[in-house]
């Protein structure tokens, strides 16, 4: 089901397909969106629209899909809020699901994969709870600086879509109130969750598991698991050996980039290892595994240095929910893949970020090791080690000169590595753009941090994949 619209001037053509509604009976729930009292268009990612084919929209346009959720063209009639279930710091709660969002619109992108728009702050669902179904504008605004940095440092993220101010005022126990509130939207290559997946088997639900796995290796196609895999032409271990490539790199995405995304439960894992909903996140002012994100993550279950710890255990949780579907003995072989891929990931994209060439996953393993000690005993801020470092450059004694040694630098033509220093996304920096938007109304800080995230993301380039990936 797709309907191709060639929007005036836009991009690519827009190809709306919401194969979702295969699932929906019993995949989620058609809600309404809220009736907000004012929709004011506050920040809209052009170069996100231009890959599915929305950036012609004009303003007026934007903010009535975007802000009152007029369906597009040929795409879903109404919004549906998903349904899932997940473990929560570890604790199962059959009791959750898009308690303030919906799946919006689903359309290819100019690559040809399936794209959704979901929401974020668009009023309550059935899943809701005590919730009010609403976002803060600062939490959107925190949303845009995430996905943007994020995207920049070569992690494979959601996209921050579009900010809608909503002219409403929330209370929220955790900032100052009453505050400003916003809708979102977001680009995702899927909303599909391991939760959805554990509800599924909470529910003994297997022949909805089984269409569930079909769209996903239809969908979100992988390279099929190893020649020596037991069981590989499963459907059920095809998607547990690609979901645990994908987190693996995730994992190691986040690492390498010294993000901590801070609620790392399992309904908050995309089955195509795409990283989204940011709530308590932070970038890392030193190299300190310890470090967490989420004031009340009292005991560091998804602190920065056990995020690796968190992703491989939710891929546990999948395994258990494919039950349904595969013996265990397949699912366990696939899951002891995530360890040496983990380590594998970090090493490829580590040379990539300090800007040399790979020599292979055990001298880049030592290299990452000299690393990581010059960073904790000079307590380096990792945005600054790295630029320092790229290419080889500011090494020539100690450790990590060491280990350098032999590693041919990358041609690095962009006049992004001759700054005098390196973009960062420290707390200090996102409160005072946030603090010129609630004060001042002043929206410049944010506009110039974009492009200034952008430009370097241009001279990091695309970041490497594994063999075999596309």
């Amino acid at each position: 089901m797709s309907d191709a619209v060639q929007l005036p001037d836009a991009s690519v053509p827009y190809r709306s397909d919401p194969a979702i509604m295969t699932l929906a009976d019993w995949l989620g729930d058609p809600v309404a969106p809220a009736d907000f009292p004012e929709t004011r268009l506050r920040w809209r990612n052009d170069r996100a629209a231009a890959s599915v084919g929305l950036d012609s929209l004009s303003d007026t346009d934007w903010a009535a899909h975007f802000g009152r959720f007029g369906p597009l063209p040929g795409n879903l009639p109404q919004p549906l809020a998903l349904r899932y279930h997940g473990h929560q710091f570890r604790v199962y709660n059959p009791e959750i699901g898009d308690g303030r969002g919906f799946l919006f619109a689903q359309m290819r992108g100019a690559d040809g994969r399936l794209m959704d728009l979901g929401t974020k702050g668009s009023g309550t669902t059935p899943h809701s709870r005590s919730g009010d179904g609403r976002l803060t504008l600062k939490g959107a605004v925190r949303e845009i600086l995430a996905t943007e940095m994020l995207e920049a440092l070569g992690v494979n993220t959601s996209k921050t879509f579009s900010v809608i101010e909503t002219g409403e005022r929330l209370w929220r126990g955790d900032e100052p109130s009453p505050t400003r509130s916003a809708v979102l939207v977001r680009l995702s290559h899927s909303h599909i969750r391991i939760g959805t997946f554990q509800r599924l088997l909470a529910l003994e639900q297997a022949d909805e598991m089984a269409a569930l796995i079909d769209y996903c290796l239809t969908h979100f196609p992988a390279p099929p698991p190893p020649e020596d895999a037991p069981d590989r032409d499963n459907p059920a271990i095809r998607l547990m050996h690609a979901v645990v490539e994908r987190m693996a790199d995730l994992a190691a995405s986040y690492m390498v980039a010294g993000f901590v995304h801070g609620v790392l439960n399992t309904d908050n894992m995309n089955v195509t290892g795409e990283s989204f909903d940011y709530g308590p996140w932070r970038w890392l002012p030193e190299w300190e595994p310890g470090f967490t994100a989420a004031y009340f993550d009292h005991a560091g279950l998804y602190a920065f240095g056990r995020q690796p710890e968190a992703l491989h255990w939710n891929c546990g949780q999948l395994a258990v929910a494919l039950r349904l579907h595969a013996e265990t003995a397949p699912l366990v072989a696939a899951l002891e893949r995530f360890g040496p891929l983990y380590m594998a990931a970090v090493a490829r994209r580590w040379c990539w970020r300090l800007g040399v060439v790979s020599q292979g996953v055990e001298s880049d393993t030592q290299l990452v090791g000299a690393c990581e000690a010059a960073m904790r005993e000079s307590r380096a801020q990792p945005d600054a080690f790295f630029f320092a470092h790229r290419g080889g450059r500011g090494a020539a004694d100690g450790e990590v000169g060491a280990a350098l040694a032999g590693y041919q630098p990358v041609t690095d033509p962009h006049p992004y590595w001759s700054d005098p220093g390196p973009q960062s996304l420290l707390i200090e920096e996102v409160e005072a753009i946030w603090a010129a938007i609630d004060e001042g109304d002043d929206w410049g800080p944010l506009d110039a941090k974009v492009a200034a995230l952008r430009r370097m993301g241009a001279a990091h380039g695309a970041p490497p994949v594994p063999a075999g990936h596309a």
